[in-house]
């Protein structure tokens, strides 16, 4: 298995297949470009799991860091089942490290997502499942915890990081629309993130450290969630 040593940056041709799939999202130049893939975006990717794992566990020990398709590393073909756009090919890059139980992405943890021209990284869990929405909804109006969410939401986002939009306009039914975190009950979903350009980090290995830096400004809400899903169970 790869080692943090291996990883050596992602390759410009990571970028560029990117763009060119962008331009042509169709089976014919996939398949055309098929080596390059595999080559400029599959590899360094499998070896980046690894090393950002091996990172990553100095502030969250039991992190997920599984270099496989549909583990850390998002399938690049799209569902196109329900969906209006037919293109068969995601033009990005995700990769995800999680902590906890249960289906990956009903943990929270640390994305990674390069769609040229830009880099995001989040932290948290997008999409709460029905049973984290309720305790979260609890936990905002509870008197221990709900404080200590305002204080990691203030702490993340003071340091310029966004936290992810509201998804419901009204309180929900069962609780105060005048408690002091009720805007905090609009959310579906709790997560900060911060997008730039793609950064020169990118190509060197030095892309570990810069990702890690941001990953852990943005902790003390990873952390925040980790308990609460842990009361959750």
């Amino acid at each position: 298995m790869e080692s943090e040593q291996d990883f050596g940056g992602f390759p410009r041709e990571c970028v560029e297949f990117f763009e060119g799939l962008a331009k042509n999202n169709d089976k014919v130049w996939f398949e055309k470009h098929r080596a390059d893939f595999v080559d400029y975006v599959m590899e360094p990717a499998r070896a980046f799991v690894v090393a950002m794992g091996e990172r990553l566990r100095e502030i969250a020990p039991d992190v997920v860091a599984d270099p496989r398709t549909d583990k850390s590393i998002f399938r690049i073909h799209r569902d196109v089942r329900f969906s209006r756009d037919k293109t068969p090919y995601k033009t990005h890059l995700a990769l995800w490290f999680w902590e906890g139980d249960g289906p990956r992405v009903d943990n929270s943890g640390f994305y990674f997502h390069m769609e040229p021209p830009s880099l995001f990284l989040g932290v948290g869990i997008y999409i709460f499942p029905k049973h984290l929405l309720e305790e979260y909804r609890k936990s905002v109006v509870h008197p221990v915890h709900g404080p200590a969410l305002v204080k990691a939401v203030k702490k993340v986002s003071g340091k310029g990081y966004k936290i992810g939009e509201k998804r419901y306009k009204r309180i929900p039914k069962g609780y105060e629309p005048g408690h002091e975190n009720a805007e905090l009950l609009l959310h579906g979903g709790l997560d900060a993130s911060v997008e730039t350009p793609v950064p020169d980090e990118f190509y060197k290995p030095d892309i570990v450290d810069y990702c890690f830096e941001r990953f852990k400004d943005m902790l003390p809400l990873h952390r925040w969630l980790l308990e609460m899903t842990a009361r959750a169970k």
